[in-house]
């Protein structure tokens, strides 16, 4: 049972994404009046606003979350071309002698290598360190890394790959069990549409970021976003890959080549079909088995895939949170089977997604799946 609750905001334009922190308890929202917003739940389970402040000089697409391993920090890129470094500072509160402290957020770093609006940023994941990963208009995959944790105002710029102009997302594979990779997705109408998603990988004897793959004749739309699941022991990678409609790809190692790259098999089990409408967000539940996905037409729907790696929608709502009766091609869609050995579909529960609305708010759907 899914229970709906609205967060008045108080950005006067456009809200572009909100980002929950590592165990769902902090929210953050960006928008195009270049400001974020910070939420915390209570002890009573309401939503509040903590903190608000202006960040950029040009619109914010997102905000993304460092691991709190390496404490309360966010990243945020713009319009502007630079990408924002944030850590939260908790000052003692001397005067009235508690143990606690107010709290505001210290602007850290500004990254400013870019030349064109930087769509996108995501922290590595938590083995790999304190990395961040932008993309850009320009075409241009910029790495980082905070060689020194305690001291966030350090971003050297660790390298630079070359892309398809237009890049508009990147997604960093969570899995430890395989080299550190990174997908990138483009929604440059002007590209070649068979080949918007292309895929890099580390290698620890050269130290360098390689391009290794690019998929072709699987998505012809422009991307808006790409999110690989989380990897609970699987031998192969899913990815969710958001534009016209959403497309879920398994992406299977099966070797290395000559050069000493990873050889990659990549398979489309199956078409999310939202009947045409453009899709801006996806996220996956923890366990990588259920998929949130937020398209035009204002409704989230969630999918699931049953043992046989057969995908179905398992249900439609509002942003408001009514829910609304699944459309008959929902109810019988076509079967599209992995030829993969299926894998033992997960429940978690307290599953999340922000919806962002062009009315400053934004929703919080929370239930158990």
């Amino acid at each position: 049972m899914f229970t709906a609750k609205k967060l008045p905001t108080t950005h006067k334009d456009l809200i572009h994404d909100v980002s929950y922190d590592f165990y769902g308890r902090r929210m953050a929202t960006c928008s195009s009046d270049q400001s974020v917003q910070v939420w915390d739940i209570d002890t009573e389970g309401e939503w509040k606003q903590t903190a608000h402040w202006k960040t950029h000089s040009g619109s914010v697409w997102r905000v993304t979350w460092a691991h709190p391993e390496f404490g309360q920090v966010l990243a945020t890129c713009s319009f502007d071309r630079t990408v924002a470094i944030w850590e939260e500072h908790v000052a003692d509160k001397k005067s009235s002698g508690q143990s606690g402290g107010e709290t505001h957020w210290v602007h850290r770093a500004s990254l400013v290598d870019s030349r064109t609006s930087v769509n996108d940023a995501k922290f590595a994941p938590r083995h790999l360190g304190l990395m961040l990963a932008t993309c850009s208009t320009d075409g241009k995959l910029r790495i980082y890394e905070a060689p020194d944790v305690m001291n966030l105002s350090q971003w050297p710029l660790m390298h630079v790959l070359s892309c398809k102009p237009g890049t508009s997302c990147l997604s960093w594979n969570p899995s430890r069990a395989h080299r550190p990779m990174i997908v990138i997705g483009t929604d440059d109408p002007g590209q070649v549409a068979s080949s918007r998603l292309q895929i890099f990988e580390y290698s620890e004897e050269t130290r360098k970021w390689d391009n290794i793959h690019s998929i072709v004749g699987v998505v012809f739309d422009p991307i808006h976003d790409v999110i690989f699941a989380p990897n609970l022991g699987r031998t192969h990678h899913i990815l969710a890959v958001a534009s016209k409609d959403v497309d879920i790809l398994q992406i299977v190692p099966n070797g290395v080549d000559v050069a000493g790259h990873t050889k990659l098999e990549v398979r489309h089990p199956a078409q999310l079909d939202h009947q045409g409408i453009q899709v801006w967000r996806a996220e996956w539940n923890v366990t990588g088995t259920t998929l949130a996905t937020a398209a035009d037409d204002g409704c989230v729907r969630l999918w699931k895939a049953n043992y046989q790696e057969t995908w179905r929608c398992i249900s439609v709502f509002k942003g408001d949170g009514i829910p609304l009766p699944l459309p008959s091609s929902y109810s019988h869609p076509p079967t599209i089977q992995s030829t993969l050995t299926p894998v033992a579909s997960l429940v978690a529960s307290g599953f999340s997604l922000g919806l962002t609305s062009n009315k400053g708010s934004w929703m919080n759907e929370l239930g158990d799946l």
